[in-house]
Parts: C-alpha cells; sequence; structure tokens
C-alpha cells in the first residue's frame, strides 16, 4: 500500500480499507481483507482563540484576586498537540504587575491595584501556545470604572494676612485652586465657607476660588478670622476637604475715648491737704494699640473768675483729679468743670465728660453771738420787773454759725449764773426765761453766761454774758450797775494794772503834771478869747449811748443834747425819752453823768414827758 497524498487527521482520523486479490482463474476467485489506517496526529495547526479582542470592565480599587475575564483559545490537533498554556506577552507597562492569566484555564486575575486616575484604560495581550510550539494571540482590552475615592485638593495661590479693618465689600483676600482626579459627579466640586463670618467665596474660573469681604469689618467686633474653606465633591458618598486661613484685622482709629459714666461726682471735705486725690475718671477705647492710648486734659473754663486749673488738676495717664488748693466750704460750696479724653491716633478722636466737686462742711467755725452785744465800753442789761412771772422772757441769744448740716445745729446752755433756780435758757432757741415768781428778796443784778454749741465734731462753741437787772424802774439800778461795771473790769485786769503800774509809776507820774499843767494854761487862754469875741454858736452833740449793734429784738436808746454859746456860760440839758424801760445802757466812762441822772430822780419818774434841765 502506498500513500498517494497526505493525509489530514483533522478530516478524518481513521480509514478503513477492503482489500480484494484476484486470481486468474476462471472463475475467478477472489478473496477480501479489511484493512484499517488510522491517521496519527502532526502538529499542524496552531491554536485559535475564539475573539480577536475580548472587552472587560474592572472597578478601580477592586481588591487583589478580581477574576477580570476568562479567555478561550482551541487546537485541532491531538493529544499534546492540542494541549493550550496562556501566557500575558511582554509589554513595556509591565501589565504582568496588574494581571496574571491561568495558563490551563486561562482566566485572567487582577493581583495589583488599579487606580482610575493612573490609566482608565489597560491593554492586556495574551498568547495560547500548545506543545509544538505554535501559538495565537489576542488582546484584552480592559475599561477602569471610576470610584469617588479622591478628595478635592485645595492649593492657596495668594492670601493677605494683614486686612485693614475699613476695607471696602467684594476686597480680594485670597485666591484658591480646587481640583479632584476623579471623573464626572466625583469631580464636580463646589466650595463653601463654615460660620457666620463677614466674607464670601466665589468662583472665578474652572476650578479657582476667590475669597472676598462681604460685608464692612470691624477690628472692635472681631480682631482676627480664621476662615475655615470646605470643598466637597458631588460623589455618592461626597468626599471633601477642608483649609483654614488665619487673617488679621489691623485696627484703623475709628472710635473714640468713651467714659464709664456720663458724669461724675465727688465730695471734699472742706480745708483739704493741697494735692489730695479727689477722684479717678476713666475712658475706654475700643481701638487698638497707638489707637487706644487715653490722655486726659482739663478744658480750660472759670470757676468765680478763676481759672480752674487753680482748683484742680487732672493727670494726663491715669486721670486720677488732684485738688490743687485747700477748699473752704463758706466761700464755695461746689464747682463743675469739664475733662476731655483724646486717644493718640491720627487724627485724635476725643470726648469729654463733666466732674462735679462738693465741697462738704467741716465744723470749723464757732458760733457767732450776734445779741446780746459784747461791747467794751458799754454795759448792757436786761430789766425783769419784780412782779414778772413764771416763764417771763428776759430777753433772746441769737447766734448762728456759718457752718451748715448739723455743724450749725445751735444748742443753748446756761453755764453760769448768780441764781440758777430763777432763770433758764432754751435749749433750742436761746429764750432766757424765769424759772419762778421774782420776789423782793431777789438781787437786783444777775450775771448769766450762756455757751452756744454747734453740733459739730468736735462741737465748738461761744459764750456770752447777760447781765439781768431785777427792779421796777431804772434809778433803782444805776448805782448798783455802776458800781457792778467797775468791779468786773477791775476783777479781769487787776494783774494786768498792778504789773503795768509798778513799771511805769514814775513815768506816768511826771507825765501826768506836765500834761495837767499845759492844760490848764491852754484853756486859760482859751476862754479869755472866747469871752471878748463875737463868734457865732457852736452846736456840739455828745455821742449817743446806745446798743451800738442794734440787732436785737428791741432798741434800746438814750439821748443827751448839749448846746453851748460862745458869750454865755450857761448850758442846756435835754433828756430825751427812752424807746424801751427794759434795757439799761451804762458807759463806764460817764460816771460822773450818771451820778448827776440818778440825783435827778424826779426826772426819770416821769420819762414820759421830756424834760429841758438848764444849768448856769
Amino acid at each position: 500500500m502506498i500513500l498517494q497524498k497526505p493525509l489530514d487527521r483533522e478530516n478524518s482520523e481513521q480509514i478503513s480499507l477492503l482489500l480484494s486479490a484476484f486470481d486468474g482463474g476462471e472463475p475467478q476467485m477472489s478473496g477480501t481483507m479489511q484493512i484499517h489506517v488510522t491517521v496519527l496526529d502532526a502538529n499542524d495547526n496552531s491554536p485559535h482563540f475564539t475573539k480577536p479582542v475580548y472587552k472587560a470592565t474592572l472597578t478601580e480599587n477592586s481588591p487583589k484576586g478580581t477574576s477580570v475575564m476568562t479567555v478561550s483559545a482551541s487546537d485541532k490537533d491531538k493529544g499534546s498537540n492540542g494541549e493550550i498554556s496562556y501566557l500575558i506577552s511582554n509589554s513595556k507597562h509591565r501589565l504582568s504587575d496588574l494581571f496574571q492569566i491561568d495558563k490551563t484555564s486561562g482566566e485572567v486575575i487582577l493581583v495589583g491595584n488599579i487606580d482610575y486616575e493612573k490609566n482608565k484604560h489597560y491593554q492586556v495581550d495574551i498568547e495560547a501556545i500548545d506543545n509544538g510550539g505554535l501559538s495565537d494571540s489576542s488582546k484584552i482590552i480592559v475599561d477602569v470604572i471610576d470610584v469617588n475615592d479622591n478628595r478635592p485638593l485645595i492649593n492657596v495661590l495668594s492670601k493677605s494676612d494683614i486686612i485693614i479693618e475699613d476695607s471696602p465689600p467684594d476686597t480680594v483676600i485670597a485666591m484658591l485652586s480646587v481640583s479632584d482626579p476623579d471623573s464626572t459627579e466625583n469631580g464636580e466640586v463646589e466650595c463653601s465657607m463654615i460660620g457666620s463670618i463677614p466674607f464670601k467665596i466665589q468662583s472665578t474660573l474652572n476650578g479657582f476660588y476667590s475669597l472676598v469681604t462681604d460685608v464692612a469689618l470691624d477690628r472692635e467686633v472681631a480682631s482676627h478670622y480664621n476662615v475655615s474653606v470646605t470643598c466637597s465633591d458631588q460623589g455618592v458618598p461626597s468626599l471633601s476637604s477642608s483649609i483654614t486661613l488665619a487673617l488679621q484685622i489691623t485696627d484703623v482709629n475709628d472710635n473714640q475715648p468713651l467714659f464709664e459714666k456720663t458724669s461724675y461726682e465727688a465730695n471734699v471735705v472742706e480745708n483739704n491737704t493741697p494735692g489730695i486725690s479727689v477722684l479717678k475718671i476713666e475712658a475706654k477705647d475700643a481701638d487698638w494699640n497707638q489707637n487706644a492710648r487715653v490722655s486726659y486734659i482739663l478744658e480750660d473754663s472759670s470757676i468765680n473768675g478763676v481759672p480752674v486749673s487753680s482748683y484742680v488738676s487732672v493727670s494726663a495717664d491715669s486721670g486720677v483729679i488732684h485738688a490743687v488748693r485747700s477748699f473752704d466750704y463758706e466761700k464755695i460750696k461746689h464747682f463743675q468743670f469739664r475733662v476731655k479724653a483724646q486717644d493718640g491716633g491720627s487724627p485724635p478722636l476725643s470726648s469729654n465728660v463733666s466732674v462735679k466737686i462738693l465741697i462738704q462742711d467741716q465744723n470749723d467755725n464757732a458760733p457767732q453771738v450776734l445779741y446780746p452785744v459784747q461791747t467794751g465800753g458799754s454795759l448792757v442789761a436786761e430789766m425783769v420787773p419784780r412782779s414778772a412771772d413764771v416763764g417771763y422772757l428776759v430777753t433772746k441769744v441769737v447766734a448762728v454759725d456759718v457752718d451748715s448740716g448739723q455743724n450749725a445745729w445751735l444748742s443753748y446752755k446756761l453755764q453760769k449764773a448768780t441764781d440758777r433756780a430763777l432763770f433758764e435758757v432754751g435749749l433750742q432757741n436761746g429764750e432766757i426765761r424765769t424759772i419762778r415768781q421774782v420776789t423782793d428778796k431777789d438781787a437786783v443784778k444777775h450775771r448769766l453766761t450762756v455757751i452756744v454749741e454747734d453740733n459739730g465734731q468736735p462741737s465748738r462753741s461761744a459764750t456770752v454774758i447777760v447781765n439781768v437787772a431785777v427792779a421796777d424802774s431804772f434809778p433803782e439800778v444805776l448805782s448798783e450797775f455802776t458800781d457792778f461795771t467797775h468791779d468786773k473790769e477791775y476783777n479781769d485786769n487787776l494783774t494786768f494794772y498792778l504789773v503795768l503800774a509798778l513799771a511805769v509809776v514814775s513815768f506816768l507820774f511826771i507825765t501826768c503834771l506836765v500834761v495837767i499843767i499845759s492844760v490848764k494854761i491852754y484853756r486859760w487862754r482859751q476862754s479869755r478869747i472866747l469871752y471878748h469875741s463875737n463868734l457865732p454858736v457852736i452846736p456840739y452833740y455828745p455821742p449817743r449811748y446806745s446798743d451800738t449793734l442794734g440787732t436785737g429784738t428791741l432798741q434800746h436808746v438814750y439821748n443827751y443834747e448839749v448846746c453851748r454859746t460862745t458869750d454865755s456860760r450857761k448850758s442846756d440839758c435835754k433828756f430825751g425819752r427812752a424807746g424801751s424801760q427794759n434795757v439799761l445802757i451804762m458807759d463806764p466812762s460817764s460816771t460822773g453823768t450818771m451820778q448827776r441822772i440818778q440825783s435827778e430822780k424826779s426826772i426819770l419818774d416821769e420819762p414820759d414827758s421830756p424834760l429841758e434841765v438848764r444849768k448856769v
């Protein structure tokens, strides 16, 4: 048997032949034999993939070991010639680090990390090789599906660290660049700010944002801001990134100093020490640094025509007001001035406040007795009739105190009295009244010492002596009070006169002799000249003897008028009617005249009818 053409096992693996043998005889005889031919395989077929290109999708960040797909190739050969092995062709991308293929099953497995942002598509070349070395190639196109696995990236392109507080709205503070490497909605970004702040963010170009002022800034409200900008993508779930911008607001002198009070008031006790602190005023400025440095200035004004600076001064730094002088409540009770607070800005801002100083009274003045008047030359006596009943008003002590308040509250007390059982003094009104019925046994002259005290601390006082005559008529007590007056003066000045007399007795004696002789000679000469002259009448009026102050409840006046002529030795004397019969006024220097009056009792017994006594 001879092979006439090549066999193809892939077309027919078994060939069955019927071999017949014929002889030459007649009838020809033949014989048959069945021949079975088995065609053995030869590696004459290469593997063949089912698809020239395979496509697969793979989600990024898929875990390692994820099956991408399974490829398949066939080989018509048989046996070892038909056994196929799969492999990934070498490439510059080193895809073998990402993918592996099972060389027996053709399953492609993920062995690396797939990142959409690095590569959105992969092309994997694969081969199928049989044992005979024949092969076929194909490719796998792997599309990576994006996953929102990237947060937006914020980059600060420029920023102003310091912002002036009077910056207008829409002033650009910072420029930002925002990007997201994800795709579609995962890469769409929106930016916003957290909190209520005077800023807003605006989108300028694709992926660029600007931070601008929204309203006018005020450093006194907030001196700095920490602005948090948050940018979020539209993925599900959404991813976001934040950045914080520290912004410092610089000060502008837009606030004037403000005092804590609308007005100030302070009390100062009179007779204070000059330089003492009266009070402290304080003004605060909401600005910062030099703009908030406050200085205090005393505004120019006058108090009773005197500059206020001579009364008080103010410390420019601390605002402490000091008294420049010692105050006297009796001269000034209060005064008012203004103080200006000025900051150190440029230009400076200022405000002022009114300050009132109240002078508090101090008990530095003793009471002053207005009535009865204590005179050195005349003696004032109050007359009380012997018929006076209980509570008879003898007189009233009138006193004042120039202090104020309780320092001027006066009380009257009877300190000494000739007869304490006869008189009393009203504690509040100073009225001297009789305590009991006046009797004939009571002495004619009484001396009362009344002390007037104020209510200050410590208390001050004044003393007044009241002479009282218990009698029904003037002549009855005249001699008593004349002696009384001289006794008083004698007792008060006894020591002084004794010492003075011993020192100058010789000098006075000689001087008196010279004066007496000179006066005698002078009067003798004058009398002879006047006697022979025709000069006109010269009226001469002796002084009035009266209560000189006239501040009592009643006036008591006696008038004496004497007229002389130059050509006559006669003199006229007229006694006017007294204004009151309750007061006796006595001048110690005129004791002679009073003695003469005492001798004229008939005249005094009729005080209502004026008389003329002519002396020759």
